[in-house]
């Protein structure tokens, strides 16, 4: 399998977590210590690496995962590229400079949520929220 690394975590135990991702989907993965020996640079965000392993079940999330037995650097990622191109752009054309931002609110007045409107997620948000800020305009822009 082959993709691009994200969200890379090495826990203090050695464990190694990031998700593998292409340009259609994406699957959490997990390098145990032992399993591998270590790498001559060590893994980042962006990373593009082809690894084979077995697919098994993070019980306590109920989610799959990939355990990652053998991984080989391929070098930069078409999506870290394509984001690092897109960064130098609006870089470029003085979006980031100091002078175009703005001051955070010490209290909003609105903030908006994006969720489904319906279940309990949103009810308990809404709930909490009415709570401790009444003052606030709440903005809800549903999705599935």
């Amino acid at each position: 399998m082959q993709g691009e690394i994200s969200n890379y975590k090495l826990h203090p135990s050695g464990h190694q977590y990031f998700t593998l991702q292409d340009q259609r989907a994406q699957i959490a993965c997990v390098i145990w210590r032992d399993t591998i020996a270590p790498l001559r640079q060590p893994l980042v965000d962006g990373t593009q690496v082809q690894v084979y392993g077995t697919v098994t079940v993070f019980e306590a999330q109920g989610k799959y995962q990939l355990r990652v037995e053998i991984l080989q650097p391929r070098g930069l990622g078409l999506l870290q590229a394509k984001f690092e191109a897109l960064k130098r752009k609006l870089q470029a054309e003085g979006l980031f400079a100091p002078e175009r931002k703005r001051r955070l609110p010490k209290f909003p007045r609105r903030i908006g949520i994006v969720m489904s409107p319906t279940g309990a997620a949103i009810r308990d948000m809404l709930n909490v929220l009415r709570r401790r800020a009444p003052w606030l305009q709440i903005l809800i822009n549903p999705v599935r």
